[in-house]
């Protein structure tokens, strides 16, 4: 109150965001970020270095492309983004293009993503960057802007990022956060490792509110030696192949619980590539002498590499999916696309479980992700997740007697509208007539006919109610020691599969 009382509530508000250890003191460490901004004035090296860099060793050369975020995706711009403050978006609209368009880094710093020596095996997952929440922890604070100094195997993903944006967050406010990685080639003497990276950024500065941009994911690839000292290839990018790739917060307060904006949109590119191998940065000749990069007519000095031959290999998409359940073990169910679902089920005989969401289940994102937990109560969405989708009772019924699917608003209503095939039109009619906002869990026949369905927010609205408030008798409880929510979705697929009964009889 008095600490209130003395700076007002804006004034509160950028002290406890910067203030993040709670003392009610701000340390020099803290204080930081604003010196730095009053003067102009930032250290030359912000954060620790692992090692020493070799002077004589490799560089690479890393590439920004960066297309900003179509405006007109977002959900607020259908009505002129009424209501929303220009202020609030400003760090949105003037971010055109990357802050660091090309970086040179020591190949070296890429050993960041060598595997432990006990994760040698193809598809086998790592953790570069562990995630420290789960739904016991809760999640970080959104009144923030400047990212905490990043340390050891977070310095490297860190800096990648900054080229992007000065504001990087390499551990994102909701699980699961971190990086995960995997083999997907071996040759004698290279890896090529496939990762995942969740990571967000911050737009905004003081005087203005938080504002949250948080790519679905980042992935990509690395091709680099077994001792770190070359790297032949690097991909980091996020995948722009749905149409919605982002989500975004932004606070309307001066506290925690002030109100908060949500939406979602589409980022068309947001890559770094390397545009060739490492190369050393300082060349000798047979004898050791050091030589001069570029030949006598001026041209710089070609290097030639030897062709890796891979000894064991898998398919990029394969090495994709062990990374997805990794971050998200719900995904040990196959979430197929919408209309191949349909297929399927048919093909096998068996009901489609389907999901119907405002943005996408499984990138990240607070976190069933972009949308379970925006849409719902803070946490509610991860708890959906956390609990009930990764529950080893659900996923054995789903992998028994179901094709899972999941598919976003937008997508439907733009197959709805496709007439060339005329079944798939339908499929997405009937799905689209049982949609409430945020989350619509549907159970149906092969034809499309809609048996059973729930919305996310009912769901679990009785979950957490004591069971003999419960006035539905669609829903019951299990008198084991299971989840309640656990226990009410098996009802609610074992209730699917009572009432298809007559349909798969006939």
């Amino acid at each position: 109150e008095l600490a209130l009382k003395s700076l007002g509530s804006e004034g509160l508000f950028l002290f406890s965001s910067l203030d993040t250890n709670n003392d009610l003191h701000l340390s020099p460490e803290e204080f930081k970020p604003i010196a730095e901004k009053l003067t102009g004035v930032a250290p030359a090296s912000e954060f620790e270095e692992e090692d020493t860099p070799d002077p004589d060793g490799e560089t690479l050369s890393i590439v920004a492309k960066f297309q900003p975020l179509v405006m007109e995706t977002m959900t607020k711009s259908k009505d002129g983004f009424l209501g929303i403050s220009h202020v609030a978006l400003s760090g949105l609209r003037n971010w055109t293009a990357p802050a660091v368009p090309i970086s040179v880094l020591s190949a070296r710093q890429f050993k960041a993503f060598l595997p432990p020596k006990n994760k040698v095996d193809l598809g086998d997952p790592w953790w570069i960057i562990p995630s420290e929440l789960n739904i016991f922890t809760g999640y970080l604070s959104n009144n923030r802007f400047y990212p905490p100094p990043p340390k050891g195997k977070e310095i490297l993903i860190h800096r990648l990022l900054s080229m992007f944006h000065p504001r990087p967050f390499v551990k994102t406010r909701f699980a699961p956060q971190g990086a995960v990685a995997c083999i997907q080639a071996i040759s004698t003497f290279y890896y090529t490792i496939a990762f995942r990276i969740h990571a967000e950024f911050q737009l905004n500065e003081p005087p203005d509110f938080p504002f949250w941009f948080s790519p679905g994911q980042f992935t990509g690839h690395i091709i680099l030696s077994k001792d770190s000292s070359h790297v032949r290839e690097f991909r980091l990018f996020v995948p722009n192949n749905r149409s919605l790739n982002v989500d975004m917060e932004w606070l309307y307060g001066a506290s925690e619980s002030s109100s908060m904006e949500v939406d979602i949109g589409y980022l068309p590119q947001m890559e770094l590539e390397s545009p060739g191998p490492s190369i050393p940065s300082v060349i000798h000749d047979e004898n050791g002498n050091v030589i001069d990069s570029r030949d006598p007519s001026g041209e710089p000095i070609q290097f030639v590499f030897e062709e890796i031959t891979w000894q064991q290999e898998i398919p990029w998409e394969e090495a994709a999916q062990k990374l997805e359940v990794a971050m998200y073990p719900f995904k040990k169910v196959s979430y197929l696309p919408f209309t191949e679902a349909f297929e399927r089920a048919k093909a096998e005989k068996k009901l489609v479980h389907s999901i119907l969401l405002w943005g996408a289940l499984d990138d990240q994102k607070q976190q069933v992700t972009v949308c379970l937990s925006v849409c719902l109560t803070p946490g509610s969405g991860r708890t959906l997740r956390e609990t009930v989708l990764e529950s080893s009772p659900i996923l054995a019924l789903l992998n028994e007697s179901f094709i899972s699917s999941w598919s976003l608003v937008k997508e439907l209503e733009e197959l709805q509208t496709n007439r060339e095939n005329e079944f798939y039109s339908k499929l997405a009619d009937l799905h689209l007539e049982k949609y409430n906002f945020p989350v619509e869990m549907i159970i149906c026949l092969p034809n499309g006919t809609v048996l059973h369905h729930i919305n996310a927010n009912y769901f679990l609205d009785i979950t957490s109610m004591k069971p003999e408030d419960v006035e539905s008798s669609i829903f019951s409880f299990s008198t084991n020691f299971e989840d309640p929510s656990t226990a009410t979705y098996l009802q609610f697929l074992k209730e699917g599969l009572q009432r298809a009964k007559p349909y798969l009889q006939t």
